[in-house]
């Protein structure tokens, strides 16, 4: 299997080099479009960032210590009811999956044992038939409501916290419609966890709580002005996820750290501690209400996370049992490649099967969609109920002890018991049917602590069917994880190498050990992460020995699947065409700078502009953000004598351009307050030397001198004679950005002025009012032209971001792309040494598809 493993991913999963369409024009080569997905660029990024306009600085001035702290009580007490809501978001979703579970189990399971003969046994189908394709067609209907509901929901929470807006992803209705999809989708039986929506639910509660109103439900709205931006939304929603891990695993730091690992790219110490309450907040809530409900013992917290690993521990009194051994750690490594193998097999194969649905079933009527869903779930469900009827193994069943409790709940709670005797004598138990006929937690706990063995035959049985049936089922239109059914698969790997050990060698071994790193070599290998998901199972087995093997078997299992392709998640990211951003770039990269990858096409508005053309350009372009510039003219003093909106333009530049003498005559004016009577002299000699009169001619030739080209990136080259007269004699001086959403705000609200007018007497609006509409602020075609003077002027510099992070047109990839992802960047000017705007980089060119376009072009030219 490892071989064919190996060959499969080698010919269709490598995820290797990219070329553009242009790239393969120059190159004589072709490629079919369906191979290859590039990063959409209809994506629009997050401002993580804070935009340091005029309302902003108002805003800060206005903050004294005091209210700095209670802004930050209020934030604590928003993460903890995040925590709390996410664990009783677990909570019902967990309810009503058992109520609906043991009501089908209960009900097929009596039919079963019932029956005698075929014809009964094909009404017990029938029943499991009815139970599984009612709950997956409700399921499936929920996702068609709101199609971003589908999946577990991790890619596109992952997508956002590195930056990039997924429409819908966060919505209310989003929320309703995945958390009622997700309890019915793994009650119709399908291989499905609730882990993972859980994570999407929980960031969809720290997006939404702190917000105070609905876009879904417009009537749920409160006058509630902070946290209005992309920073704190998206620590809320960082919050939020980590709650989702904690909550479905009992795994407070581990969810942590995976908010850390897969999903959050900006982090501060702040921020830690926040998420690390919140998820404390989540699995305490959790377990206070699991337990008070499941064993009747308030206050007992006995039951931290969704799922269950149980206690690992040898019998009391046998001496010779050990958890693991050094020994072990050899049989651990291999099962890591094994798991990293399978992995990397699994993802190839639904790697194809998505690009499959996209082909044929996304682009067709959105009924297709439900029926395939109940296609899966009427085959998993003829499997499951042929398997445990006709494949299954009567196994003896030992005496339970304290450590090897059959059962996932108290025995008087309990309704179906785990254990399944279906056609087999008393004191034992059909193996498959105890596998296949009961959620797919019991049958982890099986794998984890039964004594009593499993048929090989059984297991490997057991592990195909399964392996193939979930990966078919992941993608299909229904709320569903990825984590339960993995490390079920990879438990039955692992139990069914404890059994070749045990019985076949003769070691002496701890078979739910071995289960155990089977389970995480197999989720290792399909999702790839290590870090977190060592310490969410290292939490969840409650057992800290177990560190090391579970961290080398996933580093293993990691490093083996890398060989092949990405992670499931990454997969499903490059299939939607997120341009998601890396932890680093390629060493190679830096043989390009920040002048090769901008985008030198600018569309800029002026410091002062008529609103006919901001309407123009809005309307024209989709562009969410604009360089603010003024042009170097040498006429300008003719200009001035003229028209009011250059004059304005012109006399903001003049004011906001820094040069030595201005400086000098600065310093000279606050050293004239110094009692020194030596400074003063020092200053008069200075300003003696430099007088006012003069400093504003140079001032004026400093502006006005513009005689030589566009400056060079490339010094060593000679000027080119297809230059245009723009290129050569324009050059735009960078004063900052304005965003789009702030233009179409200062339109709606009618800030400008007239040309008769002063600047000063164009309207003013807050920080609260600029960000009332956050974050859905409304668009430029829902602009009402009749209502506006197209010769009004509007003054944009209050509202402008004055002090962007810029770079250096010869700034390397690496610098450019470290600064681009730590401080959450949404667009970063390239300005030249004379403080002219050259270019501009967002997001799409920094994703690595874009990059090895760029260095391909770079070794064409060299």
């Amino acid at each position: 299997m490892a071989c064919c493993s190996c060959l499969c991913c080698r010919c269709c999963c490598r995820e290797g080099e990219t070329r553009t369409p242009e790239e393969l024009t120059i190159l004589g080569e072709t490629r079919d479009e369906d191979d290859e997905i590039l990063p959409r660029k209809d994506y629009e990024s997050l401002d993580y960032d804070c935009c340091i306009n005029e309302p902003y600085v108002e805003v800060l001035e206005g903050m004294d210590n005091k209210k700095a702290k209670k802004y930050e009580a209020v934030k604590w007490l928003l993460v903890f009811a995040i925590g709390i809501s996410t664990g009783l978001v677990g909570l019902l979703v967990d309810f009503f999956v058992r109520l609906f579970s043991q009501l089908k189990f209960s009900l097929v399971g009596k039919s079963v044992e019932e029956c005698d003969d075929n014809v009964c046994l094909a009404v017990s189908l029938l029943q499991l038939l009815a139970f599984n394709m009612t709950f997956v067609f409700i399921a499936s209907v929920l996702v068609l409501i709101e199609p971003v509901a589908a999946g577990s929901g991790i890619p596109e929470i992952k997508s956002y916290l590195n930056g990039v807006k997924i429409p819908g992803i966060v919505r209310l209705r989003t929320f309703v419609c995945k958390v009622i999809g997700v309890l019915f989708a793994v009650a119709g039986g399908l291989f499905v966890g609730k882990e993972g929506p859980m994570i999407h639910s929980g960031a969809i509660v720290g997006a939404g709580l702190p917000q105070f109103q609905s876009i879904t439900f417009k009537k749920i709205r409160f006058h509630f002005p902070y946290f209005r931006s992309d920073r704190d939304k998206r620590d809320f929603v960082s919050a939020g996820a980590a709650a989702g891990v904690a909550a479905a695993f009992g795994a407070p730091i581990g969810g942590t750290l995976f908010s850390l690992e897969e999903g959050s790219s900006f982090w501060n110490q702040a921020l830690t501690w926040k998420v690390l309450f919140c998820s404390m907040s989540a699995t305490f809530t959790l377990n206070f209400f699991r337990s008070g409900i499941n064993y009747n013992k308030w206050g007992s917290f006995q039951l931290p996370g969704l799922l269950n690993f149980g206690e690992f521990k040898c019998t009391d009194g046998d001496k010779n049992c050990h958890l693991w051994t050094a020994v072990d750690l050899a049989f651990f490594v291999l099962m890591g490649i094994a798991g990293g193998l399978l992995g990397a097999l699994f993802n190839c194969i639904n790697k194809r099967l998505a690009k499959c649905r996209m082909r044929n079933i996304h682009p067709k009527a959105k009924g297709i969609r439900v029926l395939e869903s109940l296609f899966v779930s009427m085959v998993t469900t003829v499997v499951i109920f042929v398997a445990s009827m006709t494949l299954g193994k009567c196994r003896d069943l030992s005496t339970p002890t304290s450590n090897t409790t059959l059962s996932l709940m108290s025995a008087s709670d309990e309704v179906n018991s785990t254990i399944r005797q279906f056609f087999c004598e008393n004191k034992t138990y059909n193996d498959m049917a105890t596998l296949f006929f009961n959620p797919q937690e019991a049958a982890i706990y099986q794998l984890f602590h039964q004594d009593a063995s499993f048929s090989p035959v059984t297991l490997s049985i057991f592990f195909v069917l399964y392996f193939f049936l979930a990966c078919w089922t992941y993608g299909v239109s229904v709320p569903s994880g990825l984590f339960v059914p993995s490390l079920l698969c990879g438990a039955s790997m692992g139990r069914l190498v404890a059994n070749v050990l045990k019985i076949n060698i003769g070691m002496d071994i701890y078979s739910g050990t071995f289960a155990l790193i089977g389970a995480a070599a197999f989720l290792g290998g399909v999702v790839r992460m290590t870090i977190s998901l060592t310490v969410i199972l290292i939490e969840s087995t409650n057992e800290i020995t177990y560190g090391l093997p579970i961290m080398i078997t996933l580093m293993v299992a990691k490093w083996t699947g890398d060989l092949f392709n990405k992670g499931i998640y990454d997969i499903h990211i490059m299939l939607k065409g997120v341009p998601l951003l890396e932890w680093e770039t390629e060493v190679e990269m830096d043989k390009l700078t920040a002048s090769d990858i901008m985008e030198p096409n600018l569309t800029y508005v002026y410091p002062h502009t008529r609103i006919q053309s901001l309407v123009s350009i809005l309307r024209t372009t989709v562009y969410h953000a604009f360089p603010v510039v003024t042009e170097n003219r040498d006429n300008e003093r003719e200009f001035m004598k003229g028209n009011i909106l250059i004059s304005n333009n012109i006399r903001f530049k003049k004011t906001s351009v820094l040069t030595r003498a201005g400086e000098q005559r600065r310093r000279c004016q606050s050293m004239k307050s110094y009692p020194s009577s030596e400074l003063r002299n020092v200053c008069d000699e200075q300003v003696g030397v430099v007088p006012a009169e003069e400093g504003q001619d140079l001032l004026q030739q400093m502006l006005e001198r513009r005689h030589t080209p566009y400056p060079n990136l490339y010094p060593d080259q000679s000027p080119s004679e297809d230059w245009t007269m723009e290129e050569r004699f324009r050059p735009l001086t960078f004063h900052g950005l304005i965003l789009r959403s702030h233009l179409v705000t200062l339109l709606i609200r009618g800030v400008c002025y007239s040309e008769n007018q002063s600047s000063a007497s164009q309207p003013r609006l807050s920080y609260a009012e600029m960000t009332e509409d956050y974050p859905r602020y409304p668009d430029i075609h829902d602009l009402d032209l009749a209502l506006l003077n197209p010769r009004m002027i509007v003054d944009v510099t209050p509202y402008m971001n004055p002090c962007p992070y810029t770079v250096s047109p010869n700034t390397r990839v690496s610098q450019v792309f470290n600064l681009f992802r730590t401080m959450g960047l949404r667009h970063l000017p390239v300005v030249n040494a004379v403080g002219e705007i050259v270019g501009i980089i967002t997001r799409h060119n920094l994703t690595h598809e874009f990059l090895v376009s760029k260095l391909r072009q770079h070794y064409i030219t060299i």
